[in-house]
């Protein structure tokens, strides 16, 4: 009985270390220009992201969107390179005039685009390019973004809440949103939800003299 109870206290330790470990890997390179409380907003550099349109509601697309590239920087690819992982995965809902964000979710129906930013150390050039057509890659230019970042299960109420209160933190500060929110998780699915790493992230204008 005690051996059974140390396995599981084990077990939840390696879970509860394993999920920040493995989410230990680059992250898009940006610059705070403001903060306050858990809302900062951001000055992203250019990057590359792959990217797969995908079709279903959220958690399904996200999933299947996630196995698509994920077969692509795993050696699905000309060159049959590996590519390393990043964080985070973005997920943003398609619509009809595109907007662009990390990896993303913006919403046109049940249609949404899984992106990956890729490693900073790669260019268009050298980057290996997909086998499979359901995965595209393209090159982002600097954006300036307003971000809410929280911890938990990233549920599709917690999702909606922090999209309001990061709303209504760019009505008061009289930002221009450029985009829907797009979604951004940062760490695998068995990392203990105290310990998650989520964000709601809405492209707005910079300032004009920027």
């Amino acid at each position: 009985m005690w051996g059974l109870i140390a396995g599981l206290v084990l077990l939840l330790f390696v879970a509860a270390l394993w999920g920040p470990i493995v989410s230990n890997v680059e992250h898009p390179k940006y610059q705070v220009a403001e903060r306050s409380g858990n809302i900062e907003i951001r000055d992203y550099a250019p990057m590359i992201v792959a990217e797969a349109q995908v079709s279903g509601e959220r958690r399904d697309a996200i999933s299947k969107g996630f196995r698509i590239i994920a077969d692509y920087i795993f050696g699905n690819n000309t060159a049959a390179q590996k590519v390393p992982m990043t964080a985070p995965v973005i997920q943003q809902a398609s619509e009809k005039i595109a907007m662009t964000a990390p990896v993303t979710q913006q919403g046109e129906g049940n249609s949404w685009r899984v992106r990956f930013v890729m490693p900073s150390s790669y260019t268009m050039d050298t980057l290996p390019k997909p086998n499979n057509p359901a995965v595209e890659l393209k090159e982002i230019g600097p954006k300036r973004f307003a971000v809410i970042r929280f911890s938990g299960m990233a549920g599709e109420k917690s999702l909606k809440r922090h999209a309001k209160d990061l709303n209504d933190f760019i009505s008061a500060k009289n930002l221009t949103p450029l985009s829907a929110p797009t979604y951004a998780f940062y760490n695998p699915p068995w990392t203990l939800p105290f310990l998650r790493r989520n964000e709601v992230i809405v492209e707005i204008a910079a300032p004009a003299e920027e």
